[in-house]
This record gives structure tokens, C-alpha cells and sequence, in this order.
């Protein structure tokens, strides 16, 4: 990064390390067997990936990934993960994309640290709730990964440090539901 500066010139960095680009780049070329993915900042790869490919691969812990069927009650869409049903916001549906996938199946792509298991959380997200089983729990110190089953897909929530979560225990988390991305399974595409 110094040379980039001292030089003022273009650099062109390969790496297949994603924390490496994101931490060096100013923009990222996202490349999977030759064939770009995406081409942008690493905020908006993180925030906005344009399919499941660049979702996983980018962010460390990598997104979690669940089977879902879209379903409409009323006017609002609703996620149907095996019998929990999580109401979409507003923003996700209002470009009416969604209308074509109701009743089909997708997936449903959160980021570990937008899935919490503390009070305030629960709370905040009361429609969001799954019932999970702990498997592993990780202390990392200013954090604790949590390793999760839900309904025999895995999944991972980054808690705060004071988490009382251990290996074994049955727990409810919750998901931000204004950060869940959607993807079509077939095309692996953004919804």
C-alpha cells in the first residue's frame, strides 16, 4: 500500500486470498475458473454480491447458506425455512422481482454476525427466531463462534463474548432480516 502511494500508479495485485483483496483493494475482480463474477468495491461485494459464489467467498466467516420456498401471505413474502416462516422487509420485495419465485424454492444467504443469540437481539427481530442446536462454540475473545444445526443444515452466528451458549445447548437466534440475501438455487443468482 505505501508503494501504490509513493508510486501514484495502477497496481494489479492477484491474490486468492478474499481478506487480502479486500483489505489491499480499491476494487475487486471477483474470478471463478476464468469467468468474472463481479467487479466492484469490497464494501459492495460484501453488502451486495451479485450470486452464492461471490456471497461465500467473500466475508470471513463465510455467509450461511439455508433452503428456503418463498411463499405470499397477503401482501407480505415470507421465507419458509422447513416450517419457520420469516416475513421479508419491505425493501427486499418492493421492486417486485419476488412475484415470479413465490411458491418455488431458493436460498437464503445470511452473514454469521448477522444472526445473534442475546436478548436485545431476540427482541429487536421477534419474527426472525429459528430453534437451533449448538454444536461447537468458539471463543475467539472479542467474539464467540457458534456452530450451529438447524434442521440438518449448518450454519454459524458470530455472538458477543458474553454469550452463555455451549456445545449441546438447544438455543433460539435471530436474524437480521433487513441483511438476508436471496438467491435463486438454479442460477445461483441474486434474487
Amino acid at each position: 500500500m505505501k508503494l501504490h502511494k509513493k508510486l501514484a500508479t495502477t497496481f494489479i495485485y492477484v491474490t486468492h486470498d478474499q481478506t487480502e483483496a479486500m483489505t489491499m483493494g480499491d476494487r475487486i475482480v471477483v474470478m471463478r475458473d476464468g469467468v468474472i463474477q463481479q467487479v466492484d468495491t469490497p464494501q459492495n461485494l460484501y453488502d451486495y454480491p451479485c450470486n452464492i459464489f461471490v456471497a461465500g467467498f467473500i466475508g470471513s466467516p463465510q455467509m450461511n447458506f439455508l433452503d428456503g420456498t418463498l411463499q405470499k401471505n397477503g401482501d407480505t413474502y415470507v421465507v419458509d425455512l422447513d416450517g419457520t416462516v420469516i416475513p421479508l422487509p419491505q425493501e427486499k420485495t418492493a421492486d417486485g422481482k419476488l412475484a415470479a419465485y413465490v411458491g418455488k424454492s431458493l436460498k437464503v444467504g445470511i452473514r454469521p454476525e448477522d444472526m445473534k443469540d442475546d436478548e436485545e437481539f431476540l427482541e429487536k427481530h421477534p419474527s426472525s427466531h429459528i430453534d437451533t442446536e449448538v454444536e461447537v462454540s468458539e471463543l475467539m475473545g472479542a467474539e464467540i463462534y457458534l456452530y450451529l444445526t438447524y434442521k440438518g443444515q449448518n450454519l454459524m452466528a458470530r455472538v458477543a463474548p458474553t454469550s452463555k451458549s455451549r456445545r449441546g445447548d438447544k438455543i433460539t437466534v435471530a436474524m437480521d432480516t433487513h441483511k438476508i440475501h436471496l438467491f435463486d438455487p438454479e442460477t445461483e443468482k441474486t434474487l
